[in-house]
């Protein structure tokens, strides 16, 4: 039998890579013959890096950036000389995990860094730039990150402001004239996976300030300069970003993307799998085994597992569900495409349990899903 191993990482516990072996170990323990192809995704955000890396084989280049409090760190980001292609997670220079919860204030922080690692990317050659913008501290509309390539925003006075979110309802100006060599000559893909425009009840500060830090107040004063941002941008750009779905992903960086960088916003596990050429490799399989930390509602919305039960429809192939747990009922997963499933909780002692040997439980949930399916 073919086994297509295609999981997402489960955060905090098991990568992709290693939710792979240790499903590979429990399918050959029961069918030792069996062919198992391990193509590991992501769909966009914090994991993609390494996923790619794994299957692409870049060179990992690795710089000094801004960290979102303006400090020093060294952030990498993957570079495919042969195709002229680099691949940039907005997490490395302008995440959350780089502060401490003390710090987490989107209020205050900048996207910067990321445009630090664009800039390099392009000195280095790249023509074509995926930004992954999952896991960001930033809620600054992408100014941070435009400013490092040249950008300058103006305040009434034409003094250029200090690029965090606080600041944007000081914009009155954007200043294109320094933008950086070639900039426009770079085709540019965001991996977006949140529908959310720009501001408003369902925008960037409202829904996702609150998880960055913000409190009620600078929530209420980020939304207001999301708002006017977007009139300037209007103005100076033609572009509505608020009619286009996904520019408040990220604090804003769909926003940014559209009109700083001319980027098309996709969907982050499509264009990964098109990266891979998923559907070619999985043509003729007779089970693809996906996974991920929490199987629940918010799957159906552009997650992997979600991307790989599209594909597997085309060729009419049964998919299996490993994951860590699961919070569909039986009926919800028929509906949506999953045959078997599974979760690692369900055969732990606890949450602490689940989490410190996920390799193990994952081995025992693939042998008496392989013994299943072996009868």
């Amino acid at each position: 039998m073919k086994f297509i191993l295609a999981p997402d990482k489960f955060k905090g516990s098991l990568t992709g890579i290693e939710f792979c072996n240790a499903v590979e170990e429990g399918i050959k323990s029961v069918l030792p013959n069996s062919e198992i192809i391990k193509l590991p995704l992501a769909d966009g955000g914090d994991g993609t890096f390494e996923v790619l890396n794994y299957h692409l084989k870049g060179e990992r280049i690795t710089i000094e950036v801004n960290d979102p409090l303006f400090r020093k760190i060294k952030a990498s980001y993957l570079f495919i000389k042969s195709s002229q292609t680099a691949f940039i997670e907005m997490a490395q220079a302008s995440g959350m995990d780089l502060l401490s919860p003390e710090e987490q204030n989107c209020f205050y922080t900048t996207s910067y860094g990321t445009g630090e690692l664009i800039k390099d990317a392009i000195k280095k050659g790249a023509k074509n730039i995926i930004l992954g913008i999952g896991g960001s501290a930033t809620n600054d509309c992408g100014t941070g990150m435009a400013a490092a390539l040249g950008y300058k925003f103006l305040d009434k006075k034409g003094v250029e402001i200090k690029h965090i979110g606080k600041n944007l309802l000081s914009i009155v100006k954007i200043d294109a004239s320094n933008m950086i060599k070639n900039l426009d000559s770079v085709s540019f893909k965001i991996a977006c996976d949140v529908t959310n425009p720009l501001y408003g009840k369902n925008g960037a500060a409202t829904i996702y300030a609150p998880q960055k830090g913000a409190n009620s107040k600078e929530i209420e004063l980020l939304d207001k300069g999301l708002q006017k941002f977007a009139k300037i941008i209007l103005s100076q750009f033609k572009i509505d970003v608020q009619k286009i779905s996904g520019s408040g992903a990220a604090g804003g960086m769909g926003a940014a993307g559209l009109s700083f960088l001319h980027a098309e916003l996709l969907s982050g596990i499509d264009l990964i799998k098109n990266l891979l050429e998923f559907d070619k490799k999985i043509s003729n399989a007779d089970w693809i085994i996906t996974g991920e930390g929490k199987l629940d509602a918010q799957t159906f919305s552009g997650k992997t597992i979600h991307g790989v039960i599209t594909s597997a429809k085309k060729y009419n192939i049964p998919v299996a569900a490993f994951c860590g747990s699961i919070q569909l009922s039986d009926k919800e997963m028929e509906k949506m495409g999953v045959v078997y499933a599974n979760s690692v909780l369900e055969k732990a002692i606890n949450l602490e349990d689940a989490m410190g040997n996920s390799y193990g439980y994952l081995k025992i949930i693939a042998e008496e899903f392989t013994e299943s399916i072996s009868i």
